[in-house]
C-alpha cells in the first residue's frame, strides 16, 4: 500500500474524445489512485468526430456496460453493416465495403482466390453475392439472430453520444470544470504542462493531460508546439460542408460516400434526420460549385444552414509529448472515408492506459506510445489513400489522384494483390485483409493470378462451390427484419423537439 496522493489527470476538452476518455478511465483505473477531471466551455462549439462508426465501437460500449437499446435511443442511432462507394472507381462503379466475412476459406486458401478462379470460368458474381453483411445492407434488413453472424457497428448523433457519456461519466466519479482556458502554464525546469488556468482564475493542475481540444491543439501544439507532419499531397480534399435533410422514407443501415467531381458526399441516416457533407479539393472546385453540388443531391428538404470546416489532413509529429497526449482532432486529423475517427479515439486511449505511468513519465513508454500510434495512423493512411488512387474518372482532380506517388507501404500492398491476389496484414493494422479485398475489387484492381492451390479443384466443384454460397447467402438475408422496423420495435428514439445541431464530419 501507498500513501502517495492519487495521480492526477485533466481532460481538455470535451466532445467525444473527451468523454470517451473520461469514461474509459473511470471504468479501468484503479479507484483511489487516479483523480480524472475534464475542463470544457460551452462557449466552445465542438467540431463532431461522429455518426458513422466501425464494428469495434461495440467492445467499448460493452466494457463500459452500457445498453445497447438505451445508447441508441439517446443518440437517435440508427445500425450499419458497411459503407457503400458509389462513383469511386469509375462514375458508374458501386460497391459497398460490408463488414464481416466474404464467402467462406476452403482449406488454407482464402475465399477469394476461388473467386478469382470462377470468374475465368464464366461466374461474374460481384463479390458482395458472398456477404450476409452486404446483402443485408442493400435489402436495408437487419437482424440479431441465433447462427447467422451480422457484424454491426452504429450511426449516431455525435453531439447526443457525448452528452450520454457525459452522463455516464459523471455519475461515476468524473469532476467536469465549465470554463474557457486562457492560459497554459509550464514548469521551468521540466517544460511539462503544470496547469491550465480558466478564465475566472481557476487553475486546474495535473500529471498527466489528455489534450481533446481538437484543431486548435491548445497543450500539445500551442504549448508544446510539437509540430505537424501534413498528408495533403496524398490526400489532397482540404475542406467540407454540412448539413441535415429530412429523412428517406427508407432507413438504410450502412453509410453511403459518392464521388463527385472534386471529392465525395458523405450520407449517414439517423432515426430522424439523415447527415450529409461534401468533402472536397479547394484547388479543383470552389465553396460556392460545392454546397451547390451538396444540396442538389440531398434526399430531403435542409434542416439547417451549411456548415463549413478547413482541414489538412495528416498528424502530430508526435502524439505523447513530454505530459500531454493528444486524442481525436487534437491528434490529427483523418478523412473520415472509412469511420476511423472514434475509433482512433478509442484506440488511443486504450493505449494510454496501457502505457500509464507508475510513478514519474519514462521516455521509453512515451516511445513505444509513439512508435504504435504512428503505425496505426499510417496504415489507415494508406487504406483511405487506395480509394483515391485507384479510380479511372476523367476529372482533373481524379487524374492527379491516380498519378500521384503513393507511400512505399501502400505500393507494395498494390504490387503484391495486382500479382497474384495476396493480401498481408502486419501487426496490428486496423483493416483486415477482407477489407482491403472488397476496395481493391471495388476499386476496380483485378490480379493477374491466384493461389495454384485454387487450382486443386475442378471447374465443376468450383462453380459448385459459389453457387451454394450465393444461395446460402441470400437466404439468410431474406430472413431478416426490416431495419426500420427492428428499430421501432427495440430502440424507437424520441422525436427530438428541436434539431441538434449537425456534426461537421463524420467520423
Amino acid at each position: 500500500m501507498t500513501d502517495a496522493p492519487p495521480t492526477r489527470i485533466a481532460i481538455v476538452g470535451g466532445g467525444t474524445a473527451g468523454w470517451i476518455a473520461a469514461s474509459a478511465l473511470t471504468r479501468f483505473l484503479p479507484k483511489g489512485r487516479f483523480s480524472i477531471a475534464l475542463v470544457e466551455s460551452e462557449e466552445i462549439g465542438i467540431v463532431g468526430v461522429g455518426e458513422a462508426t466501425i464494428p469495434q465501437i461495440r467492445l467499448l460500449n460493452a466494457a463500459l456496460g452500457i445498453d445497447e437499446y438505451a445508447f441508441m435511443r439517446a443518440s437517435q442511432a440508427t445500425y450499419k453493416l458497411g459503407i457503400e462507394f458509389v462513383g469511386w472507381g469509375t462514375a458508374a462503379s458501386r460497391y459497398i465495403h460490408a463488414f464481416g466475412s466474404v464467402g467462406r476459406p476452403t482449406g488454407t486458401v482464402p475465399f477469394h482466390h476461388y473467386w478469382l478462379r470462377g470468374r475465368q470460368l464464366g461466374q461474374r458474381q460481384p463479390l458482395d453475392a458472398y456477404s450476409l453483411n452486404a446483402q443485408a445492407a442493400w435489402s436495408n434488413r437487419f437482424a440479431k439472430t441465433d447462427g447467422i453472424d451480422l457484424p454491426y457497428a452504429f450511426h449516431f448523433d455525435a453531439a447526443l453520444y457525448a452528452r450520454f457519456l457525459r452522463g455516464w461519466a459523471e455519475a461515476r466519479g468524473v469532476t467536469r470544470h465549465e470554463g474557457r482556458i486562457v492560459e497554459v502554464r509550464r514548469d521551468g525546469e521540466s517544460g511539462e504542462v503544470r496547469d491550465v488556468v480558466l478564465s475566472d482564475g481557476r487553475a486546474i493542475a495535473a500529471d498527466l493531460f489528455l489534450d481533446c481540444s481538437g484543431f486548435r491543439g491548445i497543450l500539445i501544439e500551442q504549448a508544446l508546439e510539437t509540430g505537424y507532419e501534413d498528408w495533403t499531397h496524398w490526400l489532397p480534399c482540404d475542406r467540407a460542408i454540412a448539413i441535415p435533410c429530412a429523412p428517406a422514407p427508407s432507413l438504410a443501415p450502412y453509410t453511403r460516400s459518392t464521388a463527385h467531381r472534386a471529392g465525395w458526399q458523405w450520407r449517414i441516416p439517423l432515426q430522424h434526420r439523415i447527415g450529409n457533407g461534401h468533402v472536397y479539393c479547394s484547388a479543383h472546385t470552389s465553396d460556392e460549385e460545392a454546397l451547390a453540388v451538396l444540396l442538389a443531391n440531398l434526399d430531403g428538404e435542409p434542416l439547417g444552414e451549411p456548415r463549413t470546416l478547413r482541414f489538412s489532413t495528416g498528424r502530430r509529429k508526435a502524439f505523447w509529448n513530454r505530459n500531454v497526449v493528444a486524442l481525436g482532432l487534437a491528434a490529427g486529423f483523418m478523412e473520415p472515408l472509412e469511420s476511423t475517427s472514434i475509433h482512433l479515439v478509442q484506440s488511443a486511449i486504450e493505449r494510454v492506459i496501457r502505457y500509464l505511468p507508475n510513478g514519474p513519465i519514462r521516455a521509453a513508454d512515451v516511445a513505444a506510445y509513439n512508435a504504435e500510434t504512428v503505425f496505426e495512423w499510417e496504415r489507415v493512411r494508406d487504406f483511405i489513400i487506395l480509394h483515391y488512387h485507384a479510380n479511372s474518372r476523367p476529372e482533373p482532380f481524379w487524374r492527379t489522384c491516380a498519378t500521384m506517388a503513393v507511400p512505399e507501404t501502400l505500393a507494395a500492398k498494390l504490387a503484391l494483390f495486382r500479382a497474384n491476389g495476396r493480401i498481408t496484414r502486419q501487426n496490428e493494422e486496423l483493416f483486415a485483409e477482407v477489407g482491403w479485398l472488397q476496395v481493391l475489387i471495388g476499386q476496380g484492381i483485378m490480379p493477374e493470378g491466384w493461389h495454384p492451390l485454387a487450382d486443386g479443384h475442378s471447374p465443376a466443384e468450383v462453380v459448385e462451390l459459389l453457387t451454394l454460397l450465393r444461395q446460402v447467402t441470400a437466404k439468410q438475408a431474406s430472413t431478416l427484419s426490416d431495419h426500420a422496423q427492428f428499430l421501432a420495435r427495440h430502440c424507437p428514439a424520441p422525436s427530438p423537439t428541436r434539431q441538434a445541431a449537425p456534426s461537421v464530419m463524420p467520423s
